[in-house]
């Protein structure tokens, strides 16, 4: 089995085929992959730490407001093409691989042109456009919420959940005390500010740092999209986390995120109660689905100031029989088991 996984520019996109990646290489060790990405998205880091090797392609983006980027992405988008086409030749892959994000437009096109199979897997409630576009061309699309199975053609598209990474499961409370020395008799709050759009959350932690520190510990994943604080009592501020995030997931007893499926799924299957501010636009649809089912707490980033933000985590902290109805909630949103079912569509064809 050859497979090419394509996605990048957000980390949003990778997770899910980590996790395909991780299935199949379960299966069959022997199987071989290439990952195409993007030029300077903060997907490197994760991959290379799989042991995939990457391709870098060019690819564009189509904003929905004025941009002068707009004329030249399509240029991209073609010098993109021509790089999947060349790469896609070479390698000879038995399916081409996507969960969304615009790396992975010139990739399926040129995958359709050499008449390769297509997998596209639409994680976000709201279907992306760059899944939207390839859609026409995959031989199997899969969904995370059965309700985007409406976004798609019927005869192809199939409910299966969002598939999460096996390493960040297995996670122990005690190990995450020791590893960020931080105090078992004190609340801990796990942030994740994500792999980019991250700078107005971070920005608000760090404005509501001295308050935040007066009654819980914090450890805060950056994203690498703000100069955090220096570590502080109770404050470890953290770019990325690769073999210790398993082990932050099970010490904290809230976390506060963004709304990527992503990692929405992960607090899902690790039934870890949540605060979502989401980033405006398809984010809100995420986190809209999850607050309207009791599975996460909800805040807006528009007018959000740092005593706010505050004082709502300081609420939730003190209410534990919220904090239970939250991690029972988020537990019973979406489907298990994605990547085996996933993996089941590709090795049954």
């Amino acid at each position: 089995m050859k497979i090419i996984l394509s996605g990048g520019g957000t980390l949003g996109s990778v997770s899910p085929l980590l996790a395909i990646f991780e299935e199949i290489k379960t299966r069959q060790p022997k199987a071989e992959f290439l990952w195409l990405g993007t030029r300077f998205g903060p997907e490197s880091k994760l991959i290379a730490g799989c042991q995939i090797p990457l391709k870098k392609i060019f690819s564009g983006k189509w904003r929905r407001y004025f941009s002068l980027y707009n004329f030249i992405d399509p240029l991209l988008v073609i010098f993109g093409f021509f790089q999947s086409l060349r790469i896609i030749l070479k390698f000879k892959p038995d399916w081409v691989v996507s969960a969304g994000g615009f790396v992975a437009v010139p990739a399926a096109f040129a995958a359709k042109v050499l008449n390769k199979k297509i997998l596209i897997h639409q994680q976000d409630v709201l279907p992306g456009l760059a899944n939207r576009i390839i859609a026409p061309w995959a031989k199997a699309i899969t969904v995370s919420f059965e309700k985007s199975l409406n976004d798609f053609p019927r005869g192809k598209t199939i409910l299966t959940g969002n598939p999460v990474r096996p390493d960040v499961l297995g996670g122990a409370k005690g190990e995450g005390l020791r590893a960020f020395g931080l105090q078992s008799d004190r609340p801990i709050v796990l942030v994740i500010g994500g792999g980019t759009g991250a700078l107005d959350l971070n920005k608000l932690v760090l404005a509501a740092l001295d308050e935040l520190l007066g009654f819980c510990q914090i450890i805060h994943l950056t994203g690498g999209k703000a100069k955090a604080a220096a570590a502080l009592p109770g404050y470890r501020p953290f770019e990325f986390l690769t073999d210790q995030l398993k082990n932050a997931y099970a010490a904290a007893d809230l976390v506060v995120s963004r709304a990527g499926l992503g990692t929405l799924t992960e607090l899902a299957v690790l039934k870890k109660p949540v605060l979502v501010i989401p980033l405006p636009g398809h984010q809100e649809n995420n986190a809209l689905e999850f607050f309207k089912k009791n599975a996460a707490a909800l805040l807006f980033q528009k007018d959000l100031t740092a005593q706010k933000f505050a004082g709502a985590v300081k609420i939730l902290l003190s209410d534990k029989a919220e904090l239970e109805n939250l991690s029972r909630n988020i537990a019973k949103i979406m489907p298990e088991g994605a990547a085996a079912k996933i993996t089941d569509l590709i090795y049954a064809d």
